[in-house]
Formats: structure tokens, sequence, C-alpha cells
């Protein structure tokens, strides 16, 4: 009897198990994973002109010349530098202006500046203003008959472009931009 008594208990007490667990339930979730790929930013810029690059002077008279800068799509916001160097004599001979959009480079002699949004990614900018030089209405035939093909007057373009953020949601300001690109002042 003792046997069967125990038997029972422990029948009982098995059935109370599986009762009472089968009642406990843990509450569990799973998410689908995430992946995160990080890739790099990039600038990419173009500086074309397709007036050429040689040009008769005569005084008096404007040439057409379009220099354009472009920050090709799928560029990071930048900032946009184009450095104008002219011969020794080019202000004796030939004038031009900035196209509207471009900022002198305080302290920095013929380098201007612009920032360029995601925004305008592909916009070619022009450089000049109207696309233009002027020969001076001073110049004269003896001026002219005077330069050699080394003294020619000369005009050239060069385009730099440097991130805009810097870290933590902050800028570079064009003074620092520059400094990035190298300081190209030669």
């Amino acid at each position: 009897m003792k046997k069967k008594s125990l038997a029972l208990v422990l029948a009982l007490a098995m059935i109370v198990v599986c009762v009472v667990g089968g009642t406990l339930a843990w509450l569990i979730d799973k998410t689908d994973p995430v992946t995160n790929t990080f890739t790099y930013g990039d600038i990419d810029i173009t500086l074309a002109e397709t007036t050429g690059t040689s040009y008769k002077m005569i005084p008096g008279y404007t040439i057409d010349k379009n220099p354009k800068v472009t920050v090709l799509a799928d560029s990071e916001k930048c900032y946009l530098f184009v450095k104008v160097e002219k011969s020794t004599n080019f202000d004796t001979f030939m004038t031009y202006d900035m196209a509207d959009g471009w900022t002198a480079l305080t302290g920095v002699n013929g380098v201007f500046y612009r920032v360029v949004d995601t925004a305008d990614m592909g916009t070619a900018y022009s450089v000049l203003a109207n696309d233009k030089v002027t020969v001076k209405d001073t110049v004269t035939k003896a001026m002219l008959n005077a330069l050699t093909e080394a003294t020619q007057p000369t005009l050239t373009f060069t385009a730099y472009a440097c991130q805009y953020n810097n870290s933590n949601g902050t800028h570079f300001d064009a003074a620092d931009a520059w400094a990035k690109v190298g300081n190209p002042t030669t």
C-alpha cells in the first residue's frame, strides 16, 4: 500500500507540475537584424571652358571667355574655390569681373569661394561676370607689338573643393577649408 500511495503521490505531483508548468510561459520576441553599411562621401568637380584658350587682343573689345566650375552629382556639400592667376602684365592690357556668387577669400590674393549645397550639385558656375574679359581701350598698337610670346598676358583658373562639414555638426570656415586643400598659393 505504501508503494501505491507513493506512486499516487508522485503521479499527482507530476500532474501538478505539468499543469503549473504549462500555465507559466515566458514572453519573448525577436526583431529582424538591421545591418549598417558604411560607404564614403566624396567631392568631384570639373572646370571647363568652351571658348578656347588662345585669344586675340583688340583695344576696347570684349572677348567671350567662359570658364565654368561644376560640383558633380552625388558629391557632398562643399566649399568650392577658384584660384585666378594673372600674369604680371595682365592688368595693363585687360580687365574682368568675377561672376555673382563668388566671395574673395580674405588674405589670399586671387582666390574666390562659394558654398555648394547638395541641392545645387550639377550646376555649372561661371567664374567671370557675363563670361567675358575686356581689352582696355588704353592699349596701343605699340604696346601690342612690344609683346613677345613670353610676355603675352595670361589668365589661369584652377578649381578646388573641400568638404563643408567638420565634425559634430559644425563646419569649416572658408579660410580653414582653403587650408585643407593644401593652401595652394603658388
